[in-house]
């Protein structure tokens, strides 16, 4: 069994974005997302800190230091991209204009819970960000993540047990072994890595799975 890496990972997350879709990537491993998006095909990257129209990153050397997005990273601007107030970004995203936003994730419970600010464990750092309005606002949440902590546990659970960003807001679940849907039915897997059994998949995440009965068209146009 060969996991996938993070490019991998990105790469296979692109490939459910529709043409058209307005978009924000999540700090961390989401932002690679932006790589990996065909230049043919038109899709709007947002950013919280005020950008609409974002690009893949930069060549080394050629980043702009006043072109940061969330996460102060160096990203480009596509023609006709655009910068506003940080109260209009929260706005677009309060208001449901975002047709998915993808998110890393320390846990994602069975019924699309969501944990990714939080770990409980005293004197962390809490980064809530805007988690929680784009779990709430957008249309859409995919979660992008390893599917293992680094202790082996599974970051697919019954139950979250850090500090929840949002409740039953989380659609599909990417990670280095499977593509996951959360459905009112329970978790759908969709796609595995080969080598790969639905019972090796469903031993190391530790909660009920089972396959779809053929693999789904990507997600409509919005």
């Amino acid at each position: 069994m060969q996991r996938m890496n993070r490019d991998q990972i990105a790469a296979r997350v692109a490939r459910d974005i529709p043409e058209g879709s307005y978009v924000n990537l999540g700090i961390g491993l989401p932002t690679m997302v932006a790589n990996h998006l065909p230049p043919e095909r038109e899709v709007f990257l947002h950013s919280e800190n005020g950008v609409l129209g974002m690009g893949p990153a930069p060549a080394p050397g050629a980043e702009d230091g006043d072109l940061i997005n969330a996460g102060k990273q160096p990203v480009t601007l596509l023609a006709g991209g655009s910068y506003f107030h940080h109260a209009d970004s929260f706005a677009m995203m309060r208001g449901g204009h975002l047709d998915i936003c993808v998110l890393g994730a320390f846990q994602v419970s069975m019924g699309g819970d969501l944990a990714n600010w939080h770990t409980g464990v005293a004197g962390a750092i809490p980064a809530v960000g805007g988690a929680m309005d784009l779990a709430i606002g957008a249309k859409q949440v995919f979660v992008m993540m390893e599917h293992q902590t680094k202790s082996g546990d599974s970051k697919i659970v019954a139950r979250c047990t850090y500090p929840r960003t949002g409740v039953a807001c989380v659609a599909r679940i990417y990670t280095d072994l499977a593509v996951i849907d959360v459905t009112p039915d329970g978790l759908v897997v969709l796609e595995m890595v080969d080598g790969l059994t639905l019972a090796e998949l469903q031993r190391i995440s530790g909660v009920p799975l089972r396959a779809a009965s053929a693999f789904p068209p990507a997600p409509r146009s919005l």
